[in-house]
């Protein structure tokens, strides 16, 4: 059995204009405008601090904006009260009632409302959540995602409009927060309502959401895709916190083509023209960045072998180590210090080994440019605050 969806709007159904957050002299949230789509997977990423759980209260009504409006399917929702509001929340902390079993806990919100007969949405709902057989236990007989399971339950069944979530697999260990991420993705997908999601772990947002906003001091940094921030991030900021990037300063010898062409150290490289958020001028400087996993690692007794047109950069192994499905390599090189590779672990080459010279070479396109006035470290453990 499924969980009777409910009925979903078209086109927007979380509509924030203008809307701030200000605690005093300190800004929480700085205006800023969004648009969420009716039945889409919506993450707010961030580090801590960063505004994106006081965006979400404030979609729910638990904080009162500074400035601007919520809208939600079209209504404006700004002065009411969060039980007024078309939503539910499910909290990293779950919330369930440990003296009520899991069918109760899962019932709550019906019979608040006075509903007589629950017995076909319960079990529905906890078919839903492939929970049917556990109706009768009590929460501390289940696992910490079975209970996470049971919380999403409880809010799906009194059919919000919009679904808040707010680090709900922040609990759970590494295992079964992964395993917990493509069933709430399941859930989502069939019963087809809107789900925007607050978490601080790239992967979870990468992994779930339709749409990523990046929160960075209060401000959405970028939004988009997953794959689109992750291939093509506009700011240093989201390149360090979405994974790993390299990051190399270069000087700009010619931009009038379509590819801009560059010097870094004494090694020359090339950059698509449309792949560079940066205004490329002769003269000026520009960061070239490159993911760790686009790039190929080759002894320099092979450099021969480097295919044309890739860029290449010479350096020498300072360290390596091997996590199972890749191996990860420091490389040091003219062009720039501590360069990142991830090689898999297909064929290893057993010279690839600290102190031995090497080519790194990856294809153009892989790469991205940013204005190189940005701090490098933004995003990073080292540069976290901005």
């Amino acid at each position: 059995m499924t969980a009777t969806a409910p009925t979903v709007s078209s086109g927007t159904d979380v509509r924030l204009a203008g809307i701030s957050k200000r605690y005093g002299a300190f800004t929480a949230v700085h205006p800023l405008d969004l648009a969420i789509p009716a039945g889409s997977f919506f993450a707010l990423l961030g580090a801590s601090g960063c505004g994106k759980t006081t965006t979400l209260r404030m979609i729910a009504g638990l904080e009162d904006p500074t400035t601007g409006t919520v809208e939600l399917a079209g209504k404006d929702v700004t002065g009411l009260p969060p039980y007024k509001r078309p939503v539910n929340t499910v909290f990293q902390s779950y919330a369930l009632f440990p003296h009520l079993d899991i069918y109760e806990n899962v019932a709550f919100g019906l019979r608040r409302r006075g509903v007589k007969s629950v017995k076909k949405q319960v079990g529905d709902m906890l078919d839903l959540v492939q929970l049917g057989d556990f109706a009768r236990r009590r929460p501390h007989q289940l696992s910490g995602g079975q209970q996470q399971r049971v919380a999403v339950a409880r809010a799906l069944i009194n059919h919000p409009q919009v679904l808040l979530l707010d680090e709900p697999l922040g609990a759970l260990d590494l295992k079964l927060r992964r395993q917990m991420q493509l069933e709430l993705k399941r859930i989502q997908t069939e019963v087809g309502i809107t789900f925007v999601h607050v978490t601080h772990d790239q992967e979870e947002a990468m992994t779930m959401a339709d749409t990523v906003a990046v929160m960075n001091g209060g401000r959405v940094e970028q939004l988009g895709a997953p794959a689109d921030l992750y291939d093509t991030p506009r700011t240093t900021f989201v390149a360090n916190f979405l994974g790993t990037s390299n990051l190399i300063t270069a000087d700009v010898l010619d931009a009038s083509g379509d590819d801009v062409l560059l010097r870094a150290g004494d090694t020359k490289l090339a950059l698509p023209s449309a792949r560079c958020t940066a205004t490329a001028r002769s003269g000026q400087k520009l960061l070239v960045g490159i993911r760790p996993e686009k790039i190929t690692l080759t002894h320099a007794d092979d450099a021969g072998t480097v295919p044309d047109g890739r860029n290449s950069v010479r350096g020498r192994i300072t360290e390596s180590s091997f996590i199972g499905v890749s191996t990860q390599y420091l490389v040091d090189s003219p062009a720039a210090p501590g360069l990142s590779v991830y090689e898999q672990n297909v064929e290893r080459d057993g010279r690839l080994v600290p102190g031995a010279e090497v080519v790194l070479h990856w294809n153009p396109g892989h790469s991205f440019g940013l204005d190189a006035a940005q701090s490098v470290e933004a995003g990073t453990d080292a540069g976290e605050g901005t």
